[in-house]
């Protein structure tokens, strides 16, 4: 089946945010009387790529699985992504198809060096992991650009996983991909980051044991240098393969919002290597297409997963058709240029027969643990949260943040969870108890410059308040205004999500009448990731008594009309 193209001028893209914000700040200027749903953990996800005719939309993630990479062991495929400072790390997601995925855990509960993480690291931790099926075993090889390489392994995908093992230290050492070779040799070809190494645009070929418990020479050689090819800078992302008597080394070039998917090849491992551009944005609104992993499906189609970086979205997944032609991949639908292709929007699906599916996203708090969707911003400790102090409920337990760091987002003891669409709403149901003066509690957008709204103890009453932080910056300034200054202590909440990343609040005392809780917020990416949606608790000085947040639910689901 041919591939379908969508060809927007850029002009459109600015008009439809403008009229997007228009919209939700008109919104934002009215009472809406929409009932808030009950508490929903089985709710149809916001974003679906399987349009059940037997084909798909792109992104088949619209959620941020950054620098994501997949296998296929028998008949079912397999993916992790980067998670950065969040914890637990190391996303895993399942699929039949490639099309519709859910994730079923993480492979690092907790990040190392451990103590260096029990407070936030934003934009440090998990950098481009690689994932491998080996020895009866899955492996993953995962970057940490200021300590270096670590392996885990497990038996089974959704875990457990092994304690983590330096296999290569050093600063700046990232994106890790391992090749076990025919001869019995086995190698680590990797990408630096000039933040830390003080270089990049090249690519290191070492030499490691069988096992990746050990490297087994001193300093590798570099097989790629990206200076040596015309126009190319920003060599990075490698996936090493071995495949028609050549060894091919998939690895993105150009940066990361306006870059290109590129293939390097040899009969020698160690070079030299010859290199084509196999996919670009083209005529598509697909900008930097680049990064991720090939892929064959049970009948030997090929495909590539790869990513997009939507800004405040984050890294989206795109899933593309992928053929060969004279010993070089193509990529996508045909484009301008003979042998690089162009992203499609819609396609077949690799494997036909499954139904729907998507990572979860609402949380009914009713079970035993938290959903596998959600994340801190740092390692969490004991007392953080209860599911059982009072059971169908999640508490929070508020955490001091000094007056030092001042704003919310230095906590690293915030809940989220990634935007998982360009449009979506939250909705939720909140208590404050054993508050302080100081304390504020409520429903987070987290990125550089983020927002929130919830309720505030000043002196012996407490608040209404939304708070914004800006400007752009990795320590904005707080500034809140007072929406309800005798409010009670139990709200109901309601965010929205809209096209261009605008975000829009409101809240109700009953659950039925929504009142607009400030203007439309232009939230922005956060630390290499995208924006994230949750809830927080914080306070500015120790108390006597435990106080916490207390939340009914937290219903994630796509809007019926209209921005809210």
């Amino acid at each position: 089946m041919p591939a379908t193209h969508l060809r927007h001028p850029a002009a459109r893209t600015r008009i439809a945010a403008a009229m997007l914000l228009a919209l939700t700040a008109a919104a934002g200027c009215r009472t809406v009387a929409q009932p808030a749903p009950a508490a929903d953990d089985t709710a149809a996800p916001p974003w679906i790529a399987d349009l059940g005719d037997g084909r798909y939309r792109n992104p088949v993630l619209h959620a941020d699985y950054s620098d994501p990479d997949a296998i296929r062991v028998g008949d079912k495929f397999y993916m992790t992504a980067s998670s950065f400072n969040n914890a637990p790390g190391l996303p895993l997601l399942e699929s039949p198809d490639l099309v519709n995925w859910t994730l079923v855990g993480h492979g690092l509960p907790r990040l190392l060096p451990a103590a260096e993480f029990d407070r936030p690291q934003y934009g440090k931790g998990v950098w481009a992991p690689c994932l491998r099926w080996h020895d009866g075993r899955f492996w993953i090889f995962y970057p940490d650009p200021d300590h270096g390489v670590y392996v885990t392994t497990a038996a089974r995908f959704s875990g457990p996983w092994s304690t983590p093992r330096l296999l290569l230290p050093g600063r700046g050492i990232i994106d890790p991909a391992p090749l076990w070779d025919d001869d019995g040799n086995a190698y680590l070809l990797h990408a630096w980051a000039k933040s830390r190494a003080g270089i990049n645009n090249v690519l290191t070929l070492r030499h490691m044991d069988r096992e990746a418990t050990r490297m087994l020479d001193d300093g590798g050689k570099i097989v790629i240098d990206g200076s040596r090819y015309p126009g190319y800078h920003t060599v990075e992302g490698p996936k090493f393969y071995k495949a028609n008597g050549y060894y091919y080394v998939f690895a993105p070039a150009g940066g990361v919002e306006m870059g290109w998917q590129a293939v390097f090849r040899s009969r020698s491992i160690d070079g030299p290597y010859e290199v084509r551009r196999v996919l670009d944005q083209g005529d598509t609104p697909v900008n930097g297409p680049h990064q991720g992993a090939w892929v064959d499906a049970p009948d030997g189609k090929n495909w590539f997963v790869h990513f997009q970086d939507k800004g405040a979205y984050g890294r989206v997944v795109h899933l593309q058709p992928m053929r060969w032609e004279d010993g070089w991949p193509v990529i996508g639908a045909p484009g301008r240029t003979q042998g690089t292709g162009e992203p499609v929007i819609t396609y077949t699906k690799p494997v036909q027969g499954y139904g729907p599916a998507a990572p979860a996203t609402s949380d009914a708090f009713d079970g035993a643990d938290l959903g596998p969707q959600w994340q801190w911003g740092a390692n969490p400790a004991p007392g953080w949260y209860s599911l059982t102090d009072n059971p169908g409920h999640l508490r929070l337990a508020t955490q001091v943040v000094p007056e030092a760091d001042g704003f919310v987002r230095a906590a690293g003891a915030i809940l989220t969870q990634k935007a998982p669409a360009s449009r979506f709403i939250v909705d939720t149901h909140v208590r404050l108890e054993g508050a302080v003066d100081g304390d504020r509690a409520g429903l987070i957008v987290n990125a550089m410059q983020y927002t929130w709204v919830g309720l505030r103890r000043s002196g012996a009453k407490t608040e209404l308040v939304r708070t914004v932080c800006g400007p752009f910056g990795p320590r904005c300034r707080e500034e809140s205004t007072v929406v309800l200054a005798d409010a009670p202590d139990a709200l109901y909440l309601r965010m929205s999500m809209n096209e261009g990343a605008f975000v829009g609040f409101s809240y109700s005392l009953d659950g039925r009448t929504f009142k607009p809780a400030g203007d439309a917020f232009p939230v922005t990416r956060g630390t290499w990731v995208g924006a994230q949606v949750g809830l927080f608790s914080v306070g500015s000085r120790a108390r006597a008594q435990p106080s916490f947040l207390e939340a009914d639910y937290f219903n994630l689901t796509a809007p019926d009309v209209g921005p809210y």
